[in-house]
């Protein structure tokens, strides 16, 4: 498998959109024109209910590492790309006119991904980053605020605890992605107007 496939594989398996799939199909709602719009699970979960919200971030995540799981299948070196592109694809879905979510469950998929096949040192680069979030979460009640803190700080656990620069970039421009998707909530937090989570 080159890079060109693997990066493909990456972003098909991204493109799923799995809000809009539990919606429609066990609720009979059309995720995108309730709450944010956003296909994401913390939409999901204030506009189905949070066993909805669990289940789609878990599949939101989920869908980056098996991109990256049958890439190491084939060529272990492509990894990165399949769960870098896998990002790309849940922000911009082709099967969901290329408007999606934030990739922040998808970010961590990435995370368990890279921490399983290629860095091995997932209490590091998985654990510590989810530690943060659910900290900042458990705190602010801001899944927002604990996502653009928690995703860009994995990138800069990488910078200092790994040696393969590929990595490091990869991680930091999807923490980038994370914060410039997150730019609303940025203003919404700054002004005090930020919604704040009631179903966890």
């Amino acid at each position: 498998m080159n890079i060109f496939i693997a990066s493909v594989l990456g972003y098909l398996f991204g493109s799923i959109p799995s809000a809009l799939i539990i919606g429609k199909v066990f609720y009979k709602v059309d995720i995108r024109e309730h709450g944010s719009g956003n296909l994401g699970g913390t939409n999901a979960g204030r506009t189905l209910g949070s066993k909805a919200g669990v289940i789609v971030i878990a599949m939101d995540a989920l869908k980056g590492t098996i991109a990256m799981l049958i890439a190491s299948l084939f060529d272990p070196s492509t990894v990165i790309y399949a769960g870098f592109f896998a990002t790309i694809g849940h922000c911009f879905p082709i099967f969901a006119k290329f408007k999606g979510g934030k990739a922040v469950a998808t970010a961590v998929g990435y995370l368990l991904g890279t921490s399983l096949l290629v860095t091995k040192q997932p209490l590091l680069h998985l654990v510590l980053p989810v530690a943060i979030f659910l900290v900042l979460l458990y705190f602010t009640k801001m899944v927002s605020l604990a996502s653009i803190i928690a995703i860009p700080s994995a990138a800069v656990i990488m910078l200092f605890t790994q040696s393969d620069m590929k990595v490091t970039i990869a991680t930091a421009i999807i923490a980038a992605i994370v914060v410039v998707r997150h730019r609303k909530n940025i203003e919404r937090i700054l002004n005090k107007t930020e919604r704040k989570i009631t179903w966890m």
